[in-house]
């Protein structure tokens, strides 16, 4: 999907770039790929602040879930240090990873948000799954046809967040 069909740009849209959403994701990167890149983002972007979305492919992948939390920590501590303030989005996966894997993997983010005193947004792919005019083929990211409706619920849960101030 073009960058321009996905919810960061249409939020950027919304909101008139104040604040401005930049989109450092690359699909398919794992927690670890994202770590490595964020130090070059946070100095070129000088954000307020940082979604982090990330380790759903670690997840999807079977990676240990106390990997993928060290990870996450280390990403959240980098935000912390360049003067940017973290938020988590919680992710799920598929329930065919079975029950005590995908508990595991699930209770990392709340557990993240709770120690780092930091906002956890509710995973929206609940929401989307159940369109399938909204789900791709490979079942795991959305169609242009969501972005609407996932802008729109991100608008919901961030702007009492960013643009409180």
């Amino acid at each position: 999907m073009p960058a321009d069909e996905a919810w960061p740009q249409r939020l950027n849209q919304k909101w008139q770039h104040t604040p401005e959403v930049i989109n450092g994701s690359i699909s398919g990167d794992t927690a670890a790929q994202g770590l490595a890149r964020l130090p070059a983002l946070l100095k070129q972007h000088q954000p307020d602040w940082v979604l982090i979305e990330l380790g759903g492919n670690d997840g999807l992948r079977g990676f240990p879930p106390q990997h993928i939390a060290s990870d996450l920590q280390k990403a959240i501590d980098r935000v912390k240090a360049a003067h940017a303030r973290p938020i988590l989005m919680q992710i799920r996966l598929p329930a065919n990873y079975g029950r005590r894997y995908t508990e595991a993997f699930s209770a990392i983010y709340p557990q993240l948000a709770q120690q780092n005193a930091i906002p956890l947004v509710p995973f929206f792919m609940e929401q989307v799954y159940t369109n399938p005019a909204w789900m791709q083929q490979d079942g795991i990211h959305p169609t242009p046809a969501a972005q609407p409706f996932i802008t729109g619920l991100m608008e919901k849960v961030l702007t009492p967040l960013v643009k409180h101030e």
